[in-house]
């Protein structure tokens, strides 16, 4: 460990590797509400979060579980198609309040060109919300609709029939055959948009 008069412990969440305070300070400056997106193996998060002086406040959130338990979304929630779909319902919540622009944090994961958090910035500003990106950066329609992965599924279904069961086991037991992602991508996707649809429609009719 490093030792001496002009030596600064860094931060906690920085030794912990957490936080990128640098980072932060860049984005704090933007005086924009931070599109903050985070992803494990098996599921995914977006929350859109506005700096105060007493703390973090979160204006909305979107955590991969609600897919299945509002949506009828049968396959992993921890994959690309997972992320978008995450974003989008994130990014409708957002413009709903009226929220119009917000800065991307992606913390200290990687920025890798098509990355599951590039899917989920993809779909917040598909729901009318504006980030800064680079649209090179984004994943392409295909592999947001999982055709990747419904195009592997059916190559390890011909070849390898055992382990195409044990590999897409948890999308088989939820009666979804892999090859059929991409359109319950789409009709997940229908659903979201609907939903918020209704609402909005409710919300005019109100007023």
């Amino acid at each position: 460990m490093a030792k001496g008069p002009r030596y600064n412990v860094p931060f906690r969440r920085r030794r912990e590797g957490k936080t990128d305070y640098r980072q932060r300070k860049r984005l704090l400056l933007s005086r924009l509400p931070r599109l903050v997106v985070r992803g494990s193996l098996k599921h995914f998060t977006a929350q859109l979060i506005e700096a105060k002086v007493i703390g973090d406040k979160v204006i909305v959130s979107a955590h991969s579980r609600e897919l299945v338990r509002d949506y009828g979304w049968r396959a992993g929630c921890g994959n690309l198609p997972a992320a978008f779909l995450t974003g989008l319902l994130c990014g409708l919540r957002a413009a709903e309040k009226g929220i119009k622009e917000a800065v991307p944090d992606i913390g200290l994961h990687s920025p890798s060109k098509g990355a599951r958090v590039f899917a989920a910035i993809k779909g917040f500003i598909e729901a009318g919300v504006m980030v800064p990106h680079d649209e090179d950066i984004l994943p392409d329609d295909e592999r947001v609709e999982g055709r990747h992965i419904a195009n592997y599924a059916s190559n390890l279904a011909s070849t390898d029939k055992e382990l195409y069961e044990r590999r897409f086991s948890n999308y088989l037991s939820n009666n979804l055959p892999p090859e059929d992602l991409p359109k319950h991508f789409h009709e997940t996707k229908e659903r979201i948009l609907s939903a918020f649809n209704k609402s909005s429609g409710s919300l005019r009719n109100s007023g």
